[in-house]
């Protein structure tokens, strides 16, 4: 069988029920049978790479593209991660202590967030993140940013001027999230690391962020419950998450005998 690189999202794609959800038994039976037939297995998320290894640990995965595209893990071991553009993001920063909107910076590999003081939590009781507040905080000392998240409700950030020259998804109605959205980049990275052809890569994916990755560089697969966007770009729509979705797909893409 001709040997396929086979990339997923987590939320939404190999995750039901949100981010503390669970991966269906189907998918993880799948994976079991893309493995026994020697195709390539590799997640795919916008997550930073910390946040993603248990994800990786528990389904046996040894490949990774996080952080959206600019985060590279190749056999178990992590290559670098490119952080945003500083410049930009300061630039973000400053108009929203003009506008006083909470803000927050991820500066490591880690579950942590910098914020300048206490009112992110105050404002989202968010606990995607721990908060470590560090008066006085300031950007522009920071060496990198990878990503940064701003509270403020849909659709007030279309009034922010410096948001249109940086990469941003919302996942949560209280804030929105700065960070690449460049999971093609990565993919591209990974297979011209592997030295395989993108014609024979296949990507899974649900969300808007998924959009980058869903090019005629390879096939694209949506899961039933993709936002309407994805699924217009989509080469197979499967079913849902929690409905068989990735057992489904591979079938119908012929990797596996049911």
């Amino acid at each position: 069988m001709r040997k396929r690189y086979l990339f997923f999202d987590i939320d939404g794609t190999l995750l039901a029920g949100g981010y503390a959800g669970y991966i269906p038994a189907s998918a993880k039976r799948a994976l079991r049978r893309l493995e026994q037939e020697g195709h390539f297995l590799c997640i795919a998320t916008g997550r930073a790479q910390c946040m993603a290894l248990p994800y990786m640990q528990e389904l046996g995965f040894q490949n990774m593209v996080s952080d959206g595209g600019n985060g590279i893990t190749v056999d178990g071991r992590l290559l670098g991660i490119e952080p945003l553009c500083k410049e930009d993001v300061c630039a973000l920063i400053r108009e929203c202590d003009e506008k006083g909107i909470a803000w927050g910076v991820q500066i490591d590999n880690s579950d942590t967030r910098l914020v300048p003081d206490e009112r992110f939590f105050q404002e989202t009781r968010d606990g995607y993140l721990k908060n470590r507040v560090v008066p006085g905080l300031d950007p522009e000392k920071l060496e990198k940013i990878y990503k940064a998240y701003i509270v403020c409700p849909e659709p007030e950030e279309q009034k922010l001027e410096a948001l249109k020259k940086l990469p941003w998804c919302r996942y949560m109605p209280e804030y929105f999230f700065v960070e690449p959205l460049e999971k093609a980049k990565g993919i591209r990275r990974m297979m011209d690391h592997l030295g395989a052809p993108y014609g024979d890569a296949i990507v899974f994916g649900d969300g808007d962020n998924d959009l980058s990755m869903f090019t005629d560089d390879w096939n694209k697969v949506a899961m039933g419950n993709a936002t309407p966007r994805l699924k217009e770009k989509a080469d197979l729509i499967t079913t849902d998450v929690d409905d068989d979705g990735i057992w489904n797909a591979c079938v119908r893409l012929g990797l596996f005998e049911p």
